[in-house]
């Protein structure tokens, strides 16, 4: 049985070369049908998961619950849609280069650190990849980090990888 390899995917050029990185070191392709019909070992599976911002919700000073008319809310809800199935699609693209390997797609709302995490878990995933932005100590002291918070919630092995400087 092939191992299920979950793979954090976001708008950034880091989780792109996190998932070319992965499919090119890590994955094995699926068995040939011949293999597969007769009993034989069959692939790694890679799972896509992205992670929709949730909505944000702006409470009204007159108590209406929305500070935004609904045309509005509807726009956002259509533009992080459009938004998620971009990224799912560029992702698709990268794996549909090695046509031997299965792949799903999980599309979530959430804090991404939080999304990945209970996919990983409820998914049973035997390692998760995901991309490093590579933030100082700084920016990652205020802004998070999704890899770290990842590699020290999660239950299997955690491979980080790092775009190249150059």
């Amino acid at each position: 049985m092939g191992r299920r390899i979950v793979i954090a995917v976001d708008e950034g050029e880091e989780s792109l070369h996190a998932l070319t990185w992965c499919l090119k070191n890590v994955i094995l392709p699926s068995a040939s049908a011949q293999e597969s019909s007769s009993g034989g070992d069959e692939g790694d599976v890679l799972v896509l998961v992205y992670a929709r911002p949730p909505r944000l919700y702006y409470p009204a000073m007159d108590g209406t619950g929305y500070i935004f008319s609904t045309d509005i809310i509807t726009s956002m809800e259509n533009y992080a849609n459009e938004l998620a199935k971009s990224v799912i699609a560029k992702a698709e693209m990268v794996c549909a280069e090695y046509p031997n390997v299965k792949v799903e797609t999980k599309v979530k709302d959430g804090d991404p650190r939080d999304v990945i995490c209970d996919m990983v878990d409820k998914l049973g995933a035997d390692m998760l990849v995901v991309g490093s932005h590579g933030y100082g100590p700084i920016k990652r002291a205020f802004l998070g980090s999704v890899s770290s918070h990842c590699a020290q919630n999660v239950k299997c092995p955690v491979l980080i990888v790092k775009r190249p400087k150059s």
